[in-house]
């Protein structure tokens, strides 16, 4: 079995997935950290290919950053400054060949995250 990875971000506040939200992919190192690739969800709130598909897996620590404040920006939720969310890091491990699944939950005041399948 290969690994990849994958993600999946709803809008809990709206009901709806979360259209147009930039996400990172950063590999870490100890205290360094390298970009790895830069997509943003679709319709669905998925990205359109595979944040890490299996031909790029490695076992390791990884981090995700959501861009959320310019997401809430984009569909018109009132700023604030600074706005309680803005960008959302979730630090993870993949120890093991295998679908690594981190969905995001997302409202302006509050998130969760799990590894889903």
């Amino acid at each position: 079995m290969t690994g990849y990875l994958t993600t999946h971000v709803l809008d809990t506040a709206r009901g709806l997935p979360a259209q147009g939200l930039k996400i990172e992919l950063f590999r870490v190192d100890g205290a360094s950290r390298a970009l790895l690739k830069t997509l943003v969800t679709n319709s669905d709130g998925r990205t359109d290919e595979q944040i890490l598909p299996a031909a790029e897996f490695q076992t390791g620590t990884y981090e995700l950053l959501f861009h959320a404040g310019d997401y809430l920006d984009a569909i018109g939720v009132a700023p604030e400054s600074p706005r309680f969310l803005d960008v959302i890091p979730l630090r993870f491990g993949m120890s093991q060949a295998s679908h690594y699944h981190v969905p995001l939950l997302l409202s302006p005041f509050g998130y969760s995250t799990y590894r889903g399948s």
